[in-house]
């Protein structure tokens, strides 16, 4: 038999060769093409897919397709609006390599079509609504590089196969909903150079050992996923790590020196979290330019190397407890933008060369004990935007680079002893927004302009002197004017009442005289006026009562004369204070009742129509001339009357003397300062008169005392009818310390303590808003009738609104944390870090870190909430118990949410909407603060919930549930039910 040529062979079957191969590829070409119309068909003809036509030519050029010798390799449709599910079809295509579907509106759980493509290298499925668990056989997909699954909803433990993925590089889990644990064997993946788990619910875990043998990682991101335990010291061995951020957690321990070490480290986070201990001395990764280790434990002092890190554009330590001094070097770093050491206790000087070397953008530091100048140079680079140094020590004039600094846009420095003028440049300042240089010693008079953008100007407490100006339209954006405590002049401008924007306006305690402005309609948004403590005259004018939005209105202690305008019982005021002027006639009848008891005191040509107010009581028939049995009767009473007032008298000058006699040994007073005071122990001794009083209890009285004739303080008097041992008085006198020195927005300053072996007074602040308290709980704590019968029931409308309002300007103030507990029981001692978490409305960290935060503040708006829903005082419970405990306790009980609110408002239509802000009470008063939402996030579900109610709209648990308390890029997460709400908690 011949031999057959294989050249001949190969011509010969050449063309049948060809023929099959294109039969092939264009059979291949038309099941691909089948598939992806199929897609389309399935998610129901998106109109980003429109283009996916058969006679559009080949699908490989469709957009998001992508082929490789006419098959499909790369499958691109991210932001095209899909919705529905992945089906199993997908897995027909083969050659798949990269899989993209993130940003899309997917649903259901992780897609079982991807099982099959065993090609694949990358597959993104963020920003889905997929559930449920990443399947235990993931490990199927043995050439994946590139794994991003980040913001679903994904839940369980993430599993362990997921270490056997050999060629991953990238590994992207966070903002999810993992509630379990996370393996340690992701420390396997030697190829991962990035790994985020950030944002997630694990359980409490720790950061495995394991990871640090992840040698090629370079950014490790796993904030806020409830990680404890301490870092480990062999995290120096991730030499490759450029961005390490564990923040928002539970880490506790020492920061380990061999982080910083770390030469190619860019970026750390470790804010909030427990760590404690120094910063370490030693450091050596040259290369950080991000360094955030701020709301943590820290102390000791800043270490000196700092100064070395020329890439440092970044450094926030603020909320801890670091001392001693800043380094000058730090001043000299040339990137540094950004410097926040705000709430420590640093002291001296600042770095006199901040800002010259570099270009300043943000100079945050204060509540800290610094002293000396603020820096020449902070504006020397022409873009600061902020200067925040309130509350410390500083002095001096203001440096002149804050002259021509247009790029400012705040300046908090108030609480200092700066003095001098105030530069004009810095007024005028193009972009300034907020100035605040309250409580100082600066001196001069006010500029005609100020920065057109100007909306809060507090100047409080500091000597400016002249006329009030106010011209042209620079002042027109202003909200917020604090001018108290001046040493103004002349007349309120009629300029003044043509700003639309105002909402607060203070220029009480000043020497301002004649008439208020008739013109004042124009105030439309302002909510608090206080004109106290001028010389003003002249009548109230009526149209105060047609100002929408007042309430706070306080003009006492004026001249002001006339009948009060009826006009005034329109308005909705939550405190009103006309005492110590001239006034006349009837009170308007909307104020009788006992929440104004204290609002009209010292006029005495002032009367109401019952006798519920310290008024007296107005004639109902005026007398007749000539009524012979009428003047009989008057000259009956005259003489009675005599005799009753010699008998009054008598009986005083007995009970002075009794008083004097059982009180001798309060004539040896000791006198604590805490602040500078106008006035001495004498005036306050003076003035605990029963005339003053405003308020008693268990533990003592309260006092409203005008101190020195001017300034008006609260005394409390707590009376102790036994020996202080020596130590008690000790633990006393250390927590008024504590107290006197706490500098916060929600805390009521201390000003100072007068004590004896029998007494203690606090001399506080005295606020002018009644409290919650006094409008919830009158009824309730009254013991009189009348008292009950004058009591104003606020029904659960008006309740919602007091949250929505108190949310929007949150300013509740705290007292001495229950020292009067330490007195009144005997033999006990308890410290403020013993009741702080017990008492009333102080969150239970304090104990821990003697210190608040806006958490701490959340906590207190959170009691508000349960007193608004339950009734309740804030201090309901026995000794060990307060609001938020018991609040808790009825949850854990299992106890159904509406037996707990109040009674007297409980009614069908309210019931879902007190039940959402039940809830959210109970979430603010959370034990930890991280589960806490911040008073933004509150503030957006109330506001959602007052919207509502205003326009008639029925809120149910679901729509309450559609408010999102945590967003990422893609979507809103949100909340089930209520009920789901207290569980989680």
């Amino acid at each position: 038999m011949p031999k057959i040529n294989p050249i001949f062979l190969f011509i010969h079957f050449l063309p049948l060769l060809l023929f099959l191969l294109s039969h092939a590829t264009s059979q291949l070409h038309d099941q691909e093409q089948a598939i992806l119309l199929r897609l389309k068909q399935h998610w129901q003809n998106p109109s980003s897919l429109d283009p996916w036509t058969p006679s559009n030519s080949s699908h490989c050029t469709w957009p998001g397709v992508a082929c490789t010798n006419n098959s499909i390799t790369h499958l691109l449709l991210d932001n095209k609006n899909i919705s529905g599910t992945i089906p199993p079809f997908l897995s027909d295509l083969k050659n798949l390599t990269i899989l993209n579907f993130s940003n899309n509106n997917v649903i259901g759980k992780f897609p079982t079509a991807v099982y099959n493509l065993s090609k694949l290298e990358i597959l993104d499925l963020s920003q889905n609504f997929f559930v449920g668990a990443i399947p235990d056989d993931i490990d199927c997909l043995a050439r994946l590089s590139y794994l991003n699954l980040y913001a679903n909803n994904l839940s369980c433990n993430i599993p362990a196969s997921i270490g056997r993925l050999p060629k991953l590089s990238t590994l992207q889990l966070h903002d999810n909903q993992f509630n379990g644990t996370f393996p340690p064997e992701i420390g396997n993946l030697s190829n991962l150079e990035e790994l985020s788990m950030a944002h997630n619910g694990f359980l409490p875990s720790r950061l495995h050992t394991n990871f640090t043998q992840l040698k090629k990682l370079k950014k490790l991101w796993i904030s806020g996923a409830n990680l404890i335990g301490e870092i480990p010291q062999m995290i120096g061995q991730m030499v490759a790590l450029e961005h390490l951020d564990l923040s928002s957690n539970e880490l506790t321990g020492n920061i380990p020196g061999s982080l910083f070490m770390l030469m190619n480290l860019r970026v750390l986070y470790l804010y909030k979290n427990r760590l404690s201990g120094g910063i370490p001395q030693v450091v050596e990764a040259l290369n950080l330019s991000v360094i955030d280790l701020s709301e943590n434990n820290l102390t000791g002092t800043l270490p000196a190397n700092f100064g070395k890190l020329d890439k440092l554009s970044f450094l926030s330590l603020y909320f801890n407890q670091l001392s001693g001094g800043i380094p000058e070097s730090i001043g000299r770093l040339p990137e540094l933008n950004d410097l926040r050491l705000f709430s420590n206790n640093l002291s001296g000087a600042l770095p006199p060369d901040l800002g010259q070397y570099s270009t300043l953008e943000s100079f945050q530091v204060a509540s800290n004990g610094l002293t000396g100048k603020l820096p020449e140079y902070l504006c020397h680079g022409g873009k600061l935007k902020g200067v925040v140094a309130f509350d410390n020590k500083l002095s001096g004039e203001l440096p002149k680079s804050l002259e021509n600094c247009s790029s400012l846009l705040t300046v908090k420095i108030s609480n200092n002893s700066f003095f001098g003028n105030i530069p004009v440049g810095l007024w005028t300042a193009f972009n300034l927004q907020l100035l605040m240089i309250n409580d100082n010693w600066f001196t001069g008079e006010l500029p005609y302009e100020v920065s057109s953008n100007l909306s809060l100007l507090r100047i409080s407490n500091n000597r400016f002197s002249g006329k009030i100006p106010i011209a042209g339209n620079s002042w027109s954006k202003l909200e917020v004017f604090e001018a108290s405590n001046n040493l103004f002049t002349g007349t309120i401008p009629q300029e003044l009442t043509a700003l639309p924007n105002l909402t607060v306006l203070l220029l009480d305690k000043n020497h301002l005289t004649g008439a208020l402005p008739l013109d004042i309609i124009s105030w439309k948004s302002l909510n608090t006026l206080n004109l106290s403590q001028n010389q003003l005259s002249g009548r109230i004018p009526e149209n105060i009562g047609f100002l929408p939005g007042l309430v706070k209105l306080d003009l006492s202690d004026n001249q002001f004369s006339g009948k009060i305008p009826p006009q005034l019982g329109l308005l909705r005021l939550t405190f009103l204070n006309l005492s110590s002027n001239h006034l006349t006639g009837q009170i308007p009848t909307e104020y009788e009742i006992s929440a104004y008891a204290n609002s009209f005191l010292n006029n005495p040509d002032l009367c109401a129509s019952s006798s519920s107010l310290y008024l007296k009581v107005c004639n109902s028939r005026p007398q007749k001339s000539g009524d012979a049995s009428n003047q009989f009767l008057a000259l009956i009473l005259s003489t009675l009357m005599t005799a009753f007032l010699f008998a009054l008298l008598l009986s005083f000058i007995m009970s002075k003397v009794h008083w004097k006699r059982n009180d001798r040994l309060d004539s040896e007073w000791k006198f604590i300062k805490f602040h500078k005071l106008n006035f001495t122990e004498s005036n306050i001794l003076s003035g605990l008169t029963e005339s003053n009083l405003i308020g008693s209890g268990g533990s003592g009285k309260v006092y409203r005392v005008a101190a020195n004739g001017s300034s008006v303080v609260a005394v409390k008097r707590i009376r102790n009818n036994r020996n202080l041992d020596q130590k008690l008085e000790k633990e006393f006198l250390a927590e008024i310390e504590i107290l006197g020195t706490i500098r916060h927005l929600n805390i009521v300053k201390l000003l100072c303590c007068i004590s004896s072996e029998n007494s203690k007074l606090l001399v506080y602040e005295y606020l002018e808003n009644h409290s919650l308290d006094q409008w919830l709980h009158t009824e309730k704590n009254s013991k009189s009738s009348s008292a009950s019968a004058d009591h104003v029931i606020l029904d659960w409308p008006k309740r919602l609104q007091i949250a929505v309002g108190a949310a929007q300007e949150f300013n509740a103030k705290i007292a001495d944390f229950g020292l009067a507990k330490m007195l009144i029981k005997q033999g006990e001692l308890a410290t403020v870090s013993a009741v702080a978490g017990s008492l009333g409305y102080i969150a239970p960290e304090y104990a821990q870190t003697v210190r608040v935060n806006e958490k701490s503040d959340v906590y207190s708006f959170g009691v508000v909430l349960l007193e608004l829903t339950t009734g309740k005082a804030a201090n309901h419970g026995d000794e060990d118990t307060c609001l938020a405990k018991w609040t808790w306790r009825h949850m854990q009980e299992g106890k159904p949410i509406v037996d707990a609110f109040d009674e007297q408002i409980k009614e069908p239509c309210y019931l879902e909407e007190m039940s959402n802000v039940f809830t959210l009470g109970v979430i603010c008063t959370s034990i930890s603060p991280s589960e806490r939402p911040n008073m933004k996030e509150v503030l957006q579900i109330l506001l959602g919930m007052s919207r509502r109610s205003v326009h008639g709209v029925k809120n149910t648990g679901h729509e309450y549930a559609s408010t999102p308390l945590l967003k990422n890029s893609k979507r809103e997460r949100l909340y089930e039910s209520d009920a789901s709400l207290a569980s989680n908690v």
